[in-house]
């Protein structure tokens, strides 16, 4: 039985959370590069064939940050906040930009 095109979705969907906008982020993406938050144990293969598969455009490379949690403190009780992993995608060249802040 051949899988249906919603199960691959999905998939792509749990590898890719969000769109990371920052000013930073923002002045990235005018060298074709997008930044995204992903899941933490996605790879750098899986976070390329999510983006082309969701967004319909060609990667060239893709990078990766796993970002530490902030050591906080709450009625004087430290705590840990979650890592976080981002990916920097950059698109080939000739491709359009992403627009991340509109829906998918």
């Amino acid at each position: 039985m051949a899988k249906s095109a919603k199960a691959v979705d999905a998939r792509h969907y749990d590898v890719i959370v969000a769109p990371h906008i920052t000013e930073k982020s923002t002045l990235a993406s005018e060298h074709n590069a997008i930044v995204f938050k992903v899941a933490g144990d996605a790879t750098k293969s899986q976070i390329k064939e999510a983006v082309e598969a969701i967004y319909d455009r060609k990667v060239a490379k893709v990078n990766t940050i796993v970002v530490k949690g902030k050591t906080k403190r709450w009625k004087g009780r430290p705590y840990t906040r979650t890592d976080m992993k981002k990916a920097i995608v950059t698109l080939a060249e000739g491709q359009d930009s992403i627009d991340v802040t509109s829906g998918i």
